[in-house]
């Protein structure tokens, strides 16, 4: 039997936008794992100076930890209790269906420039998600348009592009802002 590492545990990683020797891409069963892809922008130059600033002088600058695993693992467990009525999760589901090209609702982007469609797991992380956003914004339930926000980040290394959206220059981000322009929620 294998030991468990200590609640809570959660992986970090970054992706390079060229590719470089010794990387290679994730296997799409393997990115369906991550929570969020996050894109983060070429620092500007003020950015750039910061970083030059704190990793080139002699002190080093030390992080405060803000916050322990209890602390974590009590925010973890408030953000799963927040509730989401029926018709916001069925809207989530109603997304993720529509990520598929063979769904009666997906959009003609989804159509024409997605080879597969997200996994269950894309709804779950945009309801979590949604939940951590409700909560931040003072609220004690989910709306649609949390669901809305998380969806860029939960859906954007999930959806498989084909051949003619590589060729088009289509990025993943226009389709899952086509497919929120044309799923509609519920009123």
């Amino acid at each position: 039997m294998r030991d468990r590492l200590p609640e809570p545990f959660f992986v970090l990683a970054t992706q390079n936008p060229l590719e470089m020797e010794g990387t290679y891409p994730l296997p799409e069963a393997q990115l369906d794992r991550f929570f969020f892809k996050i894109d983060v922008p070429f620092p500007s130059v003020e950015d750039l100076v910061e970083i030059a600033n704190r990793t080139t002088a002699s002190q080093v600058p030390q992080p405060d930890p803000v916050a322990d695993s209890a602390l974590i693992q009590a925010m973890q467990s408030l953000a799963r209790g927040v509730p989401i009525a029926p018709h916001v999760t069925t809207y989530a589901a109603t997304l993720l269906k529509a990520t598929h090209p063979d769904d009666a609702a997906a959009p003609q982007s989804v159509r024409d420039y997605v080879r597969y469609g997200a996994s269950p797991r894309g709804m779950q992380a945009m309801i979590l998600a949604g939940k951590i956003i409700a909560l931040m914004d003072g609220r004690y339930n989910v709306a649609y348009d949390d669901i809305r926000q998380a969806a860029h980040p939960a859906l954007r290394h999930r959806l498989i592009l084909n051949f003619e959206a590589q060729a088009e220059g289509m990025r993943t981000d226009a389709v899952i802002s086509d497919l929120l322009d044309h799923i509609v929620a519920e009123k």
